[in-house]
């Protein structure tokens, strides 16, 4: 689209809205559909991520990334700005780089189905913004034609369809409207329950869950392993090796039941950090393992098995169900079984990717054969 068909559609839209009567700020209305009264053990709360862009990234994270958030235009465009916040020390500034460009900034946030939700944002500038897709039904943008150098707050409210389990937040400018701020991002709604704590998956059926961790050592052999026995196996790797050869953990993930699930993005100690940044670690590691296999993990590791009652709430407001430790331990040449006897239906082994995995996996496979027991695909075992 030329230049000039932008600024056309750009006074089309400001034709259309600007007959409605109301404050400068317009919300799109909430649906007619009646949604799910939410359950009194469930408190509304904000669900965004890094809602008012003060926490730091993660060691390992993206350069330039903005925790949380992910950016059209990266850190040419958006950066994180102490410059006059709405609160707190520091705001979204978005300089759109050049005409093409809106300068959108977005996050997913997991959702509940048939259920109403309200989101809002304290912007800064000319024509920002702000709305959500993916709800499964049809909804209009909140937005202001000027905050007049002034912060000014836009809102929206939704309801999910019965399917919707996330929706993706956004908020952008538009053509060559210069640059805008934002600020105190909410979605408010209901808290999700807590993800499951689990060491094993609860099962009669005779098969073991083979899990491997991290990524940073990517042996062929171990692929050409996997291939050869049919070995179902489910991946743990941090965004950043993961991203460094996406390839291999596709192929190595190539056998049916097989996934790639999360497991942080710095490997760090999850219990030493609040609540919040927890959340950036869970949600931007799912948001890179998303971009990078198309499919959004429902299984997180904590790393070191370390967890508290905050990773189980922040693993659930990233859309994980479980949050999965292991029975047994087969990485680097060891042979550990943390309860009495052999393996026993549905015990999860640990390994981790390393020079030792192919031995590893012959190791852990024929004290599976001892005890009667096939690896199975986990995520087909999980409810």
């Amino acid at each position: 689209m030329s230049v000039s068909s932008r600024v056309s559609a750009l006074a089309a839209s400001v034709a259309l809205l600007t007959g409605f009567t109301g404050p400068a700020a317009f919300a799109a209305s909430p649906s007619t559909a009646a949604p799910s009264a939410p359950s009194s053990a469930a408190p509304t709360v904000n669900l965004a991520t890094n809602p008012g862009f003060e926490l730091p990234s993660p060691n390992l994270a993206d350069w330039g990334s903005i925790p949380g958030w992910t950016c059209t235009g990266g850190p040419a465009e958006a950066a994180v700005t102490t410059t006059a916040p709405h609160s707190g020390t520091s705001t979204l500034t978005v300089t759109p780089a050049n005409a093409d460009s809106t300068g959108e900034c977005a996050q997913t946030v997991s959702v509940q189905p048939n259920t109403t939700y309200t989101a809002s944002a304290w912007v800064r500038g000319s024509f920002v913004y702000l709305g959500a897709t993916g709800t499964g039904k049809d909804v209009s943008p909140a937005w202001t034609e000027t905050t007049g150098g002034n912060w000014q707050k836009l809102t929206t409210r939704f309801t999910t369809g019965p399917n919707a389990r996330s929706i993706r937040l956004y908020v952008h400018g538009w053509y060559q409207q210069g640059p805008f701020s934002v600020d105190d991002v909410h979605v408010d709604g209901p808290a999700p329950a807590p993800a499951t704590a689990a060491g094993s998956i609860p099962t009669s059926d005779k098969v073991v869950f083979f899990t491997v961790d991290d990524g940073w050592s990517r042996p062929a052999d171990a692929e050409t392993f996997l291939a050869d026995h049919h070995l179902p196996i489910t991946t743990f790797p941090l965004p950043m090796p993961a991203a460094a050869d996406p390839s291999y953990f596709k192929r190595v993930t190539a056998v049916p039941g097989s996934s790639v699930q999360d497991h942080s993005v710095s490997h760090s100690d999850l219990t030493k950090l609040p609540l919040d940044q927890q959340q950036v670690e869970i949600c931007d590691a799912r948001d890179s393992l998303t971009r990078l296999f198309g499919t959004a993990p429902v299984v997180f590791r904590p790393p070191f098995f370390a967890s508290n009652a905050d990773t189980l709430q922040a693993a659930a407001n990233c859309g994980i169900r479980t949050v999965l430790t292991a029975d047994a331990d087969f990485s680097w040449g060891a042979s550990n079984i943390w309860h009495p006897g052999l393996l026993q239906p549905g015990d999860v082994i640990l390994m981790h990717w390393s020079d030792t995995i192919t031995a590893d996996f012959q190791r852990a496979l024929a004290a599976a054969d001892a005890a009667g027991l096939k690896p199975a695909g986990l995520t087909d075992y999980l409810r």
